[in-house]
């Protein structure tokens, strides 16, 4: 008998995130739903997409109406919305206290928006992703204090998403200061202190945790880490995953190739991989389990669906239909190793 959970996701916002004027075009956000339903392997499609509330795919100000209309052309496709993103680097935590309250406006906009599409019966399962907006250079200037405000932003985010039932994770990754390491990121997920706060794993970013970009004082890999030694990585992935894991409330498949990328007006963070990649440094199947599974082997069932985040892969691979199903199959294989029914 197949498995039927985790619900398998494409992403929306790889069509955006890293283009524009100093990169490539946008992918249009049809084209995006186009092709996620147009993948299949062995009559298995993509269950829905998780959603980036970002222009030019979406405008965060749309009215219920419109929202549904948005929600009905996503549907049409066969498909139904998972977690959504926030688009909240109008107001970086780490700036002024009217940065802050715009935070959490989004935050709030974003929350009415996955309600609606609740209410209208395509969602069912799914966070609010949020980061720090902010750089881990303006962290550094104040460790303690910019935990501190970041924290404290998020739980007013928190508070705010509570009235609408919403969870919100933060996303691991090198780029967002006080979530720029595995420590660090638990630092502040602690300090917060709310029940409905929780970590996006994206198995990308996080390994890149092991190799201490941005905070060498936790690296956790040797220099120069010879990546034909799987015990020592697995050690590594272990560790960061024994930290994380009990916060995963959002997870993200994916690969890649130990080394940073950054296109358009997006910094550099961990370069996701095409599924394929012979350069991946993951075992993906094996290697998710470090997520999907506790410490003992069991399975969390922590969430209900995994999605597949291919961020700033180049167009011209974005537009071929064998890039999503590569992707699709991936996805199966993760769910045939760690899902249930």
């Amino acid at each position: 008998m197949q498995n039927t959970f985790p619900k398998l996701h494409n992403a929306t916002w790889p069509g955006i995130v890293g283009k524009g004027p100093d990169s490539e075009p946008p992918i249009p956000f049809d084209k995006m739903l186009e092709m996620t339903a147009a993948a299949e392997v062995d009559g298995i499609k993509f269950d829905g997409v998780d959603l980036g509330l970002l222009d030019p795919h979406i405008n965060i100000d749309s009215s219920e109406d419109e929202i549904k209309k948005i929600a009905d052309k996503i549907a049409g496709y066969g498909l139904n919305v998972g977690s959504l993103v926030a688009p909240i680097w109008g107001g970086p935590t780490l700036g002024s206290d009217a940065d802050r309250k715009t935070f959490v406006e989004m935050v709030r906009k974003a929350c009415i928006f996955g309600k609606v599409l609740r209410d209208h019966g395509v969602r069912t399962y799914g966070v609010i992703r949020i980061d720090s907006a902010s750089s881990p250079e303006q962290w550094s200037k104040d460790p303690a204090g910019s935990t501190q405000l970041i924290a404290n932003t998020f739980r007013e985010a928190c508070d705010v998403a509570a009235d609408y039932d919403e969870k919100l994770a933060a996303e691991g990754e090198i780029c967002w200061g006080g979530m720029h390491s595995w420590k660090t990121m638990v630092e502040t997920l602690e300090a917060v202190d709310r029940p409905n706060i929780g970590f996006q794993a994206d198995m990308s970013h996080t390994l890149l945790y092991l190799l201490g970009y941005n905070a060498p004082q936790h690296r956790i890999l040797p220099q120069d880490f010879d990546w034909s030694d799987r015990k020592t990585l697995e050690a590594g992935l272990k560790k960061v995953t024994d930290a994380l894991r009990p916060w995963t409330i959002d997870f993200h498949v994916a690969q890649n190739d130990g080394t940073v990328h950054g296109t358009g007006s997006h910094d550099k963070t961990g370069r996701h991989c095409l599924a394929t990649d012979p350069n991946g440094k993951l075992d993906v199947v094996h290697d998710a389990g470090y997520w999907l599974r506790d410490g003992d082997g069991n399975l969390t069932k922590a969430f209900q669906h995994i999605c597949w985040d291919g961020c700033m892969f180049d167009n011209d691979v974005m537009m071929k239909q064998q890039t999503w199903n590569d992707i699709l199959a991936m996805l199966i294989k993760v769910r045939k190793a760690h899902g249930w029914s």
